[in-house]
């Protein structure tokens, strides 16, 4: 059989369990099925529908969070690498972190929902099974969420119904050769919000490990993460405030505690992604390399988030709280490394032969905690014109990150944002100008949103959050080259408001069996 056809068809197919080849996966389909006659059975299986591959990485080469260093010794890791940091379609896929192993890590997990969705309706939609029910609903719009993250435009209600969206199975496929089409991104953006309205009220907390699961909290976080993204706001706050509660001091990071940890080896990472930390909603384990390419190994040095962009735009830069690195982390660098970071990204490798040195690197990643929500309710705050709303969450953000250090106030955020200049490639500042084809206040609502994006830039640094802020504001960035001194020797390329490659491409085997490109500027 043509293997390349399975990533359209067959990967968004029922899932089985146990699958080791392309035929052995139509040999079970359909009846062969592990039989989900059970509340206990449907829960495990549940278990599959969380995505093993996370875009951090790729969002992070792909975003303002990367330079390119033309140093000796420090080369390129493949051309996965440079294709992705070169803004081009990616052909590699045999990385962890490549659109291929996403793409097919997301599917898998939209069809064990509605593979666990079909059964559950089979069954008289019982109410025992109504949690679970709940839990398949918000798994399947959150693997559809990151897909669109990835592989399409940002959204905005101007634009939606003209770009393209992608397909979104609601029905187990019993059989080879369904097509697909990618409708559009309006229509895709409607059928999530169905699953999370739909979701949000069956969802518990009962769950033996439950900072795996949506529980309550981590699917009202979900909720409130892409109604902003859908520029719902009043709904954003609403379920943010559902997870926070009217004052959210005391349920974020112990970030003192975070800091005061040793930043070799993995002692910092692995606290960050704990179950015990308060501040963690759900967690992803996955298939990445992406703890060694931003952690203290020679890997990933080629293109880099390095000193530049630390002391001009992120975590040693000024902003309206004073100086960044006054917010009491370690900034992890060394003469041998190109990279700057907060040691934060846990790295184990699991071997399958020892002696041949092969197997699987793993990770983690705390892909909903508080003080992502905090900010997603700050940021709609600001967009709804509430300022004092906003600042107040704001603050709360900078005094539980600083262990009560630093704050703002807005007048001292417009005063900052106001006295610098907009970034350019060869004089950075942390101040990049929107372009949005909604309007922003200049005078106040600005400034404060710049101050948001800031700390979130910093705050989130490596985990992938920052090319939605690009995306979504329209901020222009580009592909420098630096030399060891840090300087900026050449300006290659920019991604510019309308370029299409804000949308990473689409995987070469999902076109190649038929199924639309995403366009590139001529």
């Amino acid at each position: 059989m043509n293997k390349r056809n399975i990533y359209i068809y067959v990967l968004l197919a029922a899932t089985t369990l146990g699958i080791t080849s392309c035929d052995k996966f139509l040999d079970k389909l359909p009846d062969n099925r592990m039989e989900l006659n059970n509340k206990e059975k449907i829960q495990k299986y549940l278990v599959s529908a969380y995505p093993d591959h996370n875009p951090a990485y790729l969002a992070e080469l792909y975003s303002d969070n990367a330079d390119e260093f033309d140093v000796t010794g420090w080369g390129s890791d493949g051309r996965f690498y440079d294709q992705a940091y070169s803004w081009s379609d990616i052909t590699e896929t045999q990385e962890s972190e490549s659109p291929q192993e996403l793409w097919n890590s997301l599917y898998m997990a939209m069809s064990t929902a509605n593979t666990a969705l079909q059964t559950i309706e089979q069954q008289g939609n019982n109410s025992d099974l109504m949690p679970s029910k709940g839990e398949a609903l918000l798994c399947r719009a959150y693997a559809a969420l990151t897909l669109a993250n990835t592989f399409c435009m940002a959204y905005d209600p101007t634009t939606a119904s003209k770009n393209m969206g992608l397909p979104y199975p609601t029905r187990p496929e019993t059989t080879v050769g369904t097509k697909y089409e990618r409708g559009t991104l309006a229509a895709f953006y409607e059928q999530i919000n169905r699953d999370i309205e739909e979701g949000l009220p069956l969802v518990t907390d009962n769950y033996a490990r439950p900072k795996y699961h949506f529980t309550r909290n981590a699917a009202y976080a979900f909720a409130a993460l892409f109604n902003l993204y859908y520029q719902k706001y009043a709904k954003a706050v609403a379920y943010a405030t559902r997870v926070l509660g009217a004052d959210a001091s005391s349920k974020l990071r112990d970030w003192k505690a975070f800091n005061a940890l040793s930043v070799n080896g993995q002692i910092a990472p692995n606290a960050y992604v704990s179950v015990s930390s308060q501040a963690n909603l759900l967690l992803q384990t996955v298939h990445s390399q992406a703890g060694a390419l931003l952690g203290p190994y020679r890997m990933g040095n080629k293109y880099a988030h390095g000193q530049l962009i630390s002391e001009k735009e992120d975590l040693q830069s000024q902003g309206p709280w004073g100086r960044s690195s006054n917010f009491g982390y370690t900034v992890w660098s060394n003469n041998s490394l190109s990279k700057y970071f907060i040691n934060k990204v846990p790295y184990a490798f699991e071997y399958t032969d020892v002696q041949a040195g092969i197997g699987y690197a793993h990770s983690a990643y705390a892909v909903l905690t508080t003080d992502l929500t905090l900010l997603v309710r700050a940021e709609a705050n600001a967009m709804l014109g509430n300022y004092d709303a906003a600042v107040a969450d704001l603050n709360t953000e900078v005094k539980a990150y600083s262990s009560g250090a630093l704050s703002v106030t807005l007048e001292g955020i417009k005063n900052f944002y106001n006295g610098i200049g907009y970034y350019t490639p060869t004089a950075p500042t942390p101040k990049k100008k929107f372009n949005t084809a909604f309007s922003i206040e200049p005078t106040t609502q600005e400034p404060l949103l710049h101050a948001i994006l800031h700390l979130r830039r910093i705050m989130t640094l490596g985990e992938g959050w920052r090319l939605q802020d690009v995306k979504r504001y329209g901020i222009v960035i580009y592909r420098r080259t630096l030399n060891a001194s840090s300087s900026v020797t050449d300006v290659k390329d920019s991604l510019t408001v309308n370029d299409l490659r804000r949308a990473i491409q689409l995987p070469q085997d999902v076109i190649t069996a038929g199924l639309t490109a995403n366009p590139r500027n001529k």
